[in-house]
C-alpha cells in the first residue's frame, strides 16, 4: 500500500467547554475516495480546514508529503480582490503551470463565461467558480466541503462524472447521498469528537453505523447493570464488608466516571407537519397552460392532474423555469394561455429558496414568533417556542442566538420549522434538503411519507426524489415539460437519458479547452446596464416586499382589528393587495432577466 499523502494524528480542538475533536485520525493515500460524514456541528468542516492547513489544532500532528498538492473547496469561497471569475479560477493554478486554458474550459463547462464580477455573482455562480479554481490545477488531493450546494442537477451530474474520471484523491463532505454513494470507497465517521475509519463506501456505511450504535447501547446497558450491582454490594454487604474494600470502591468510582463522561449520540429531529382539514380529491388541474418571457417559451402546452396525496418532484437545470411552473400550478402566476383549476379547501404552506430574506440580526425566537412573545401557533395550538424548537434539535440556549451565527444546517432546520408550523394540506418545498445533515433528511423523508396532504417539491437531490416522490416533471426543451411516473431513477429509465446527456465526461486536451472556451466567449452577448442593475436590486426589493407582507399578515391576523379600527383594517388590506401585485411583477421581471442572462451565457 502506498504511503499516505496526508495524515492527521491525535488531532484535538476545543471550542468552549466541550471538545469538538479528540484524538482524531485521518489519512489519505493516492487515489483514495474518502467521504467524511457526521451530524451538523460535529466538526467535519473544521477537520477539513485542519487538513487543508487553514486551522491549527490545539494538539496533534499534520503530515503532508513534500511534493503533494492540495486544493480545498470552502462552503463560502472568498473571491475578494479578483476582477473576474476567470482571474479567480486561474489563481488556483500552480506557479509556472502551462495549462491556464483549463480554468477557462472548466468555467465554460460550469456555465460561466469568466467575465462575471465576483462581487455580484449568485451563490450558485460563486460555487461554480470555486470548483473551477480547485479543479484546474489537477491536485493530488481535493478536499471538497459540500461541493453540490447551490448546484442544479445538470451540474451535479457533470461534476460527478468529472471527479470519477480523475486520479485525484478525494475527501468529500456532502448531504447528497447519491453523490457520496457513487464516488466514495472509504468512509470516515466523525462522531462525538472521535473518528472511525470504515473500509466501505457510503452505500454500506449506514448499515454499519446502526450496528455500531446498537452495540454501544448494549455496552451502556451492561455498564449500568454493573454499577447497580456494585452499589448493591456497598449498601447491603455483610457486616465484615463495612470497612469497604478499597479496590472495589476505586473500581466503582471509575465506572461512575465512565458513565458520567459518556457522550451519547445526538437524537433525531422530531419533524411533524401541521395538517389542516383535507382538501378536495382533485388538488390541481391544468389544461394546455403556456408561459413565455419575450420570445422564449418557459412552459408550453402543459397539462396535468394532481390528486390529494400525490408527491410531485420538479427537476431541471437552473433557469429552466421550475419556479415559474410551480407558481402557475399554485395559482400565484397566471399563464399566458390555458386554464388552471385549483381544488377546494386548499391550505398551502411554502418553503422557498429566499431564506436569506430573514433579518440576520433576529434571534431564533424572533424568527419563529415575529418578535411577539414566547409562543407560536402550531396546528392551531399554542406552544412554547423552546419546546417546539427542541423538536428540530435546537437547545434552549440557542433561542437567543442571532440568525447570522447559525450554521447552514441550523438555518435549514429553522426554515423547515417555520414552514411546517402552519397548518396545510398542500406543501410546496423549494430545495428543502439544502444544508440538512443526513439524519435530518431521514426524518424529513419519514415526515413527508406520513403527511396526509399533497407535496410539490423542487429538488436536485436524486436520492431524496427517489425516496419521496411518486412522479417527476422534467423539462424537455423549448418550454416542453413531461411527467414521468416514479422517482428520479424511474424517470431516467423511461426517458433513456439523464439531464446531462449532452455533456461529455471526457477530459479535453489543452487545444480543445482553448478553442471551445474562446469560441464560446466570442459568441456571448451582453446585458444592458439597466438589466444588470435590475438583476442585482430586484431580489432586495422582493425581500422588502415579503417582509412588509408578513408584517401586514400579522396585523390583519388580529381578530380585534376590524372592530377597533376599521380604517386601519381597510388600509392594511389594500396595501397587502398592492404589495402582492408588486411582488408578482418584480418576480416576473427578475425571472425574465435571469432567464435572458442564462440564455446569453449558454449561447
Amino acid at each position: 500500500m502506498a504511503p499516505p499523502l496526508l495524515q492527521l494524528r491525535d488531532i484535538a480542538l476545543t471550542f468552549g467547554g466541550t471538545p469538538l475533536l479528540e484524538d482524531v485520525e485521518l489519512s489519505v493515500s493516492p487515489g483514495e475516495r474518502v467521504c467524511l460524514v457526521g451530524r451538523n456541528g460535529s466538526g467535519k468542516s473544521t477537520l477539513l480546514k485542519i487538513a487543508a492547513g487553514l486551522v491549527a489544532p490545539d494538539s496533534g500532528t499534520r503530515f503532508i508529503q513534500p511534493d503533494a498538492t492540495i486544493r480545498y473547496l470552502s462552503q463560502e469561497p472568498d473571491m475578494s480582490g479578483f476582477a473576474t471569475t476567470l482571474a479567480y479560477a486561474e489563481s488556483g493554478l500552480n506557479p509556472g503551470d502551462d495549462s491556464a486554458h483549463s480554468a477557462l474550459y472548466l468555467l465554460e463547462q460550469l456555465g460561466l463565461t469568466g467575465n462575471e464580477n465576483p462581487a455580484t455573482v449568485s451563490g450558485g455562480e460563486a460555487r461554480r467558480a470555486a470548483l473551477a479554481h480547485v479543479l484546474a490545477p489537477e491536485p493530488d488531493i481535493l478536499l471538497l466541503d459540500e461541493p453540490t450546494n447551490h448546484l442544479d442537477l445538470t451540474t451535479i451530474e457533470w461534476l460527478e462524472s468529472e471527479l470519477r474520471g480523475r486520479r485525484t484523491a478525494l475527501v468529500l463532505i456532502s448531504h447528497d447521498r447519491r453523490f457520496l454513494e457513487n464516488l466514495s470507497r472509504i468512509t470516515v465517521w466523525l462522531d462525538r469528537g472521535l473518528t472511525r475509519r470504515l473500509e466501505v463506501g457510503f452505500s454500506q456505511f449506514e448499515e454499519q453505523r446502526d450496528l455500531i450504535l446498537a452495540e454501544e447501547e448494549r455496552d451502556q446497558h451492561k455498564l449500568d447493570r454493573k454499577i447497580t450491582s456494585e452499589e448493591h454490594w456497598i449498601r447491603y454487604g455483610v457486616t465484615g464488608r463495612r470497612k469497604r474494600n478499597v479496590r472495589r470502591m476505586g473500581e466503582i468510582q471509575k465506572l461512575r466516571e465512565q458513565r458520567r463522561t459518556y457522550r451519547g449520540s445526538v437524537g433525531k429531529a422530531t419533524i411533524e407537519a401541521a395538517e389542516s382539514d383535507k382538501s378536495g380529491t382533485l388538488v390541481i388541474e391544468t389544461k394546455s397552460i403556456s408561459k413565455s418571457f419575450g420570445d422564449r417559451p418557459i412552459v408550453a402546452d402543459f397539462s396535468t392532474r394532481i390528486h390529494r396525496g400525490d408527491r410531485i418532484g420538479i427537476i431541471g437545470p437552473n433557469g429552466s423555469g421550475k419556479t415559474t411552473l410551480v407558481s402557475m400550478l399554485t395559482g400565484t402566476l397566471a399563464p399566458d394561455s390555458g386554464t388552471i383549476k385549483l381544488g377546494t379547501n386548499l391550505d398551502v404552506a411554502t418553503l422557498d429558496q429566499r431564506r436569506e430574506s430573514l433579518n440576520p440580526d433576529w434571534t431564533l425566537r424572533e424568527a419563529m414568533t415575529g418578535g411577539a412573545g414566547d409562543t407560536i401557533t402550531v396546528a392551531g395550538k399554542q406552544k412554547h417556542v423552546v419546546s417546539y424548537m427542541k423538536d428540530f434539535l435546537f437547545s434552549a440556549e440557542q433561542i437567543r442566538t442571532p440568525l447570522h451565527a447559525l450554521s447552514g444546517g441550523e438555518r435549514g432546520r429553522l426554515m423547515l420549522a417555520r414552514a411546517l408550523a402552519r397548518p396545510s394540506n398542500l406543501l410546496v418545498l423549494d430545495e428543502p434538503t439544502n444544508d440538512l445533515d443526513l439524519e435530518t433528511l431521514d426524518v424529513l423523508e419519514e415526515t413527508l411519507g406520513d403527511y396526509a396532504g399533497t407535496v410539490i417539491l423542487i429538488s436536485h437531490d436524486r436520492d431524496f426524489l427517489d425516496r419521496v416522490v411518486n412522479s417527476v416533471i422534467a423539462p424537455e426543451g423549448s418550454g416542453r415539460w413531461t411527467e414521468y411516473a416514479g422517482g428520479y431513477s424511474d424517470m431516467i429509465a423511461q426517458r433513456g437519458a439523464d439531464l446531462t446527456s449532452k455533456k461529455s465526461g471526457r477530459t479535453p486536451s489543452k487545444d480543445d479547452r482553448s478553442t471551445s472556451a474562446s469560441d464560446a466567449l466570442k459568441q456571448k452577448r451582453k446585458l444592458t446596464f439597466n438589466d444588470k442593475f435590475a438583476l442585482e436590486n430586484l431580489p432586495k426589493q422582493m425581500a422588502k416586499l415579503e417582509a412588509e407582507m408578513k408584517a401586514l399578515q400579522t396585523k390583519l391576523a388580529d381578530p380585534q382589528l376590524y372592530a377597533k379600527n376599521r380604517k386601519a383594517f381597510d388600509d392594511a388590506t389594500a396595501r397587502f393587495a398592492a404589495a402582492q401585485a408588486e411582488m408578482a411583477a418584480a418576480e416576473e421581471k427578475w425571472l425574465a432577466l435571469e432567464l435572458l442572462r442564462e440564455e446569453i451565457e449558454s449561447a
